[in-house]
């Protein structure tokens, strides 16, 4: 199963529950990826797929200067695992894809999807 697309996450930290979005998607064959929230977006490093696990880090400032290191395991369009931030406590990462990823060239020719 692909791991693209774009992701609301929730992520169950001991500061409270933080929403954010994260977008995958390959650009020349490399998983890439960018993560929303917080009034921030920062692109994501060392993503790496692994058959159905995911992992990425990601630096962030608010609500406070963390490193994060991410590991989730995707389960159709769901995903769930944890989030660490150095020596504290990992915190519970859970998720659900927008939407799965639509390929232009597969709408047909412009304003003819959805007609017969």
């Amino acid at each position: 199963m692909s791991v693209e697309g774009t992701w609301d996450l929730s992520i169950s930290t001991p500061v409270g529950r933080i929403k954010a979005v994260v977008t995958l998607r390959r650009v020349d064959g490399v998983l890439t990826g960018t993560a929303e929230g917080a009034g921030q977006e920062v692109t994501l490093s060392e993503v790496v797929a692994d058959g159905d696990r995911v992992t990425w880090k990601q630096a962030v400032t608010r609500p406070l200067r963390l490193n994060l290191a991410f590991d989730v395991t995707v389960d159709g369009d769901a995903l769930h695992g944890v989030s660490r931030a150095g020596r504290l406590p990992s915190s519970r990462v859970t998720g659900v894809r927008r939407g799965a990823p639509v390929s232009p060239a597969a709408d047909g020719p412009a304003g003819t999807a959805g007609t017969a």
